[in-house]
C-alpha cells in the first residue's frame, strides 16, 4: 500500500501517523521510501561512508538489534518487500505511478489536483473540495478512517489485529 502525492505534499507526515495508528492496533509495519532524486545513504566521515568512498559497492553496519545495508544496485519495491517477511503491512512512501493501492495527498498549499491513476486510489486525502468518482475523499487528519480502509485490504489471516 502506498502514500503518494507531489513533492512536499505531506507524505512522510501521513506515513508517520499511519504507522503509529497501525502499530497501536497490533500490526507489524515496515516502510519503504522511494526517492525520486539521488540520496546519500550514509553520513560523510563515518567508517561505512569511507568504505563506500574507497570503492566498496556495498556496506553493512550492525549491532545486536539492527542493521543497515547499503548496496549500489537497481532495485524494485517488489524486491525490497522480501526484506520484510515478518511484516503484516508494508507502506510505500511515494510510488505515485505504481499499480499499488494508495492514498494520494493533495494539499492546498502545494497542489491543486490528483496526479495518480484514480483506479489505484483507496482514498483521496485532501484539504480541498475535491472528489473523484468511486474514490472516498478524506481529510488530512482522518487517520482512523484511513486505517479502516487499509485493514479491509489486508488478506485474512485469522482476522486483522484490532
Amino acid at each position: 500500500m502506498a502514500v503518494s502525492g507531489v513533492k512536499n505534499s505531506g507524505k512522510t507526515t501521513l506515513v508517520e501517523k499511519l504507522v503509529r495508528a497501525l502499530v497501536a492496533r497490533g500490526l507489524r509495519v515496515a516502510v519503504i521510501k522511494h526517492d525520486g532524486h539521488h540520496f546519500e545513504p550514509d553520513v560523510p566521515g563515518t567508517d561505512s561512508w569511507r568504505h563506500r568512498a574507497a570503492g566498496a559497492y556495498g556496506t553493512a553496519i550492525y549491532d545486536g538489534e539492527k542493521f543497515l545495508l547499503v548496496k549500489s544496485a537497481q532495485v524494485t519495491p517488489e524486491q525490497l518487500f522480501g526484506q520484510f517477511p515478518e511484516a503484516d503491512l508494508i507502506l510505500l512512501e511515494g510510488a505515485k505511478d505504481s499499480p499499488w493501492p494508495k492514498f494520494e495527498i493533495v494539499r492546498s498549499d502545494n497542489s491543486a489536483a490528483p496526479v495518480c491513476d484514480p483506479a489505484t486510489l483507496l482514498a483521496l486525502v485532501t484539504d480541498l473540495p475535491l472528489s473523484l468518482p468511486g474514490v472516498p475523499t478524506l481529510g488530512l487528519e482522518d487517520v482512523d478512517a484511513m486505517v479502516e480502509l487499509l485493514l479491509k485490504q489486508l488478506p485474512e489471516k485469522g482476522g486483522a489485529p484490532q
